[in-house]
C-alpha cells in the first residue's frame, strides 16, 4: 500500500482510532499494545498496517481525534461564554470542570503521551506538545483581546493554572480543581489589567 492510501479516511479506520482512543486513555500507551486494540477493534493485523505505519501512527491519530473533540467542546462553551474574551477565558474552566466531572475522565491524555513518550522526536510528543501550544495560541489571542500590556505572561499564567488543574482534579480526584483554578485566573486577570 502506498502512503497516499494510508490517509484515505474509512469507517475501519475510523473505529481503529476510536477504540485505540478509548483503550489509551484508560490504560496508556505502552501498556495497551497492539493486538489488545485489533481484538477490541475486531479488525485484521492487515487493516491496522493498510491504514497506519506503526502505533505511534495509530497514536497520533488518536490524539488527532481527542484534539478535533475538545475543540468542537471548547468552540461550543467559548461561543456561550459570549463576545468577552475575560468572560471566555473564564469559561474555559467551566468546560474543564464538565470535563473533570464526566465518566470518561482519565486525566490528560497529552500529558500521559509526553510521559510515555519523552523524546522530543517522538510523534505522541510532538502531537502533545501541538496541542498544548495551539491551546496557548487560543489564550494569548483571548488576552491580547483583553488590552492588557503583557499578554504573553497572562497567558501562560493561566495555561499554568488549567494545566494545574488537570492534574489536580485526575491524580486527586478533586473536579473542584476547576473552579478554584478559575479562581486564581479570575486575580490574574485583574491584576494585569491594572498594570
Amino acid at each position: 500500500m502506498g502512503m497516499a492510501q494510508k490517509n484515505i479516511p474509512s469507517a475501519k479506520r475510523d473505529h481503529l482510532v476510536d477504540t485505540a482512543l478509548a483503550l489509551f486513555t484508560e490504560g496508556g500507551y505502552h501498556a495497551v499494545g497492539i493486538d489488545t486494540v485489533l481484538a477490541r477493534a475486531g479488525v485484521a493485523k492487515m487493516t491496522l498496517y493498510n491504514h497506519f505505519a506503526s502505533k505511534e501512527d495509530l497514536i497520533v491519530a488518536a490524539l488527532a481525534r481527542k484534539a478535533e473533540q475538545s475543540a468542537q467542546g471548547l468552540e461550543k462553551a467559548l461561543a456561550e461564554a459570549g463576545a468577552d474574551p475575560q468572560a471566555k477565558l473564564l469559561a474555559m474552566f467551566d468546560w474543564l470542570e464538565g470535563w473533570f466531572r464526566s465518566k470518561d475522565f482519565r486525566g490528560c491524555i497529552y500529558i500521559k503521551a509526553a510521559g510515555e513518550y519523552p523524546k522530543k522526536k517522538d510523534k505522541p510528543n510532538q502531537a502533545a506538545l501541538a496541542f498544548k501550544q495551539a491551546r496557548v495560541r487560543l489564550l494569548l489571542e483571548l488576552c491580547r483581546q483583553l488590552g492588557v500590556k503583557d499578554a504573553d505572561t497572562l497567558a501562560w499564567q493561566i495555561a499554568m493554572q488549567m494545566e494545574g488543574a488537570i492534574v489536580v482534579a485526575s491524580m486527586h480526584s478533586r473536579p473542584g480543581a476547576a473552579q478554584e483554578a478559575k479562581a486564581a485566573a479570575a486575580v490574574l486577570i485583574e491584576a494585569a489589567r491594572r498594570v
